[in-house]
């Protein structure tokens, strides 16, 4: 489980409740927010196409501006997320128990770069130190 934020919540539960308009079973407590209409799993390739559709239109859209979008898979939005918060400075373990990582090894291994300023902050506090004895 992955905790969000209020806005977030509001959403998918405003989401939940116009899908109930079209089956009870969709409103239950315990049904799924992205389902089919019988209430069961959608196949996740769906998702993928449905984005690789948006984006194909959002880049027909944008073309007429000289905007040129770049290519991306759905996947992509998940390496999105903990680049911005490391970028933010968010602690790596709780980055890394987000993405369910095994460990923040793993994490690491991916994001490392995209945390600011670790070996500039490393080489201050050595010098610091030194400069202390």
């Amino acid at each position: 489980m992955v905790d969000v934020d209020e806005t977030t919540v509001a959403l998918l539960k405003a989401y939940k409740r116009e899908r109930g308009s079209l089956a009870l079973k969709l409103a239950r407590d315990d049904a799924l927010v992205f389902a089919t209409l019988e209430g069961k799993w959608k196949d996740p390739d769906w998702f993928s196409r449905l984005f690789r559709e948006a984006l194909v239109e959002c880049r027909r859209h944008l073309e007429a501006s000289g905007v040129d979008l770049p290519k991306i898979r759905l996947h992509d939005l998940r390496h999105t997320h903990p680049t911005l918060l490391l970028a933010r400075g968010e602690p790596i373990k709780v980055v890394s128990e987000r993405l369910g990582h095994a460990s923040v090894t793993v994490t690491l291994t991916y994001y490392a770069d995209v945390m600011p300023g670790n070996q500039r902050t490393a080489a201050e506090k050595f010098a610091a130190l030194v400069a202390e004895t």
